[in-house]
């Protein structure tokens, strides 16, 4: 069952009660990443395995992300800085005990290549911080591979 969360703005990364932040540096460019991000919605998939469907939804204003095992959410873009910045606020959600989301990703040049951060600023009862925090490292290899795979896609390289 869908539930509403609380809407939230951008500066709740940086004062959510539950922050993790992930980092990986990609050969790709910035540019090339953002497009990946932003404008590729649909392509997700292919390359960031715990997502089963993405799509997005009026005009680009939001998108709709479905997880493998039947997590879904919707979502509304907060920030689209071509080639620094993307981040959106979770809408809705099937997820149990979630209260607010936001994710942001920040893009910096790294030589030839990019720096990717990825913030998963959240907020809910204790229960629900307490097992997020718990899923912190799964999800931080869950970003890792989803690097690789990108790096792989965008580079046409078969290492990184």
């Amino acid at each position: 069952m869908a539930r509403r969360l609380r809407s939230v703005e951008l500066d709740f990364a940086e004062s959510a009660p539950v922050r993790l932040v992930f980092t990986a540096r990609v050969s790709a460019g910035p540019g090339a990443v953002y497009r990946a991000l932003a404008e590729e919605v649909s392509e997700m998939p292919a390359w960031f395995s715990s997502v089963a469907a993405a799509r997005p939804l009026d005009g680009g204003a939001g998108r709709e992300i479905r997880l493998r095992g039947g997590v879904f959410f919707r979502e509304t873009i907060m920030a689209k800085v071509p080639g620094e910045r993307y981040a959106y606020r979770i809408d809705e959600t099937n997820t149990p005990g979630m209260g607010a989301l936001l994710e942001d990703w920040r893009l910096t040049p790294a030589g030839s290549g990019t720096t990717v951060r990825w913030t998963m600023a959240s907020d809910g009862p204790a229960l629900f911080r307490l097992a997020l925090r718990a899923a912190g490292p799964g999800i931080g290899q869950s970003f890792k591979g989803a690097m690789r795979k990108l790096d792989r896609r965008l580079t046409g390289s078969q290492t990184t």
